[in-house]
């Protein structure tokens, strides 16, 4: 079992991607207009990007640091943690990401509502407002951050000291090429606190399904094939 400190810092480490990833959103948009341009983008994928390297460095030695369900299910189908722990984890996440999000409605109101305090809105008219190449991106997007998570932070012959630039890069990248396209949610979390509060429902489902999908592939391909490996040569 683990200590229950590990689920507080899940749900710290989540509050601080869901307050400063959906304030850039929110600055954003004050700062550049509601249309997305090079500068918003950028400071939309520096927000969450920086958020998610300091929160992996700060706890990442106490729970894991995986701020995201798409990660702490993979981890439980490969039994990098057991399932009532996993399970703890998500509902610590979630109450993070409602928290964060709540807070946001409470400092900045109006602002905040016209993005609805940073939740996805779903396949953008750049992919033609398409569910299924939504439903893709979200997929392989998750996909490859589960990657770096398990080849940075569980390989037993990963670099240390790298994972927290590493993962961090990886959500920065993932924000700098899908938030005009999806939103780049790759969190269910991350998504579900902003939707609670701002009662925008809509694609919820996609923003759950899609990234689980791609964190369990990613999981299970990075574990059978190189983790495990690496343990067993340990």
């Amino acid at each position: 079992m683990v200590n229950p400190r590990a689920y507080l810092a899940e749900a710290i480490a989540t509050y601080g991607l869901v307050f400063f990833g959906p304030l850039s959103v929110i600055i954003a948009v004050a700062s550049f207009g509601e249309t997305l341009t090079t500068q918003s983008v950028l400071f939309i994928s520096l927000g969450h990007g920086g958020a998610i390297a300091l929160m992996v460095y700060a706890f990442g030695h106490v729970s894991g640091a995986h701020i995201n369900p798409a990660v702490t299910i993979p981890m439980m189908i490969t039994k990098k943690i057991g399932i009532k722990d996993g399970i703890g984890y998500i509902i610590s996440q979630i109450i993070g990401a409602v928290a964060a999000a709540a807070t946001l409605k409470a400092i900045l109101p109006e602002l905040g509502a016209k993005v609805n305090f940073g939740t996805q809105g779903g396949p953008s008219e750049l992919i033609n407002n398409s569910i299924s190449s939504g439903f893709a991106i979200e997929a392989i997007l998750t996909f490859f951050l589960v990657l770096v998570i398990f080849m940075t932070a569980v390989h037993k012959k990963a670099s240390p000291g790298w994972h927290g630039f590493s993962i961090g890069g990886m959500v920065f990248l993932i924000h700098l090429v899908a938030v005009p396209l999806t939103g780049a949610s790759v969190n269910p979390a991350r998504t579900f606190g902003p939707a609670l509060i701002s009662g925008a429902w809509e694609f919820q489902w996609l923003y759950w399904a899609a990234p689980i999908l791609g964190g369990i592939i990613a999981g299970l391909i990075m574990n059978y094939i190189y983790v495990n490996k690496a343990e067993k040569e340990a």
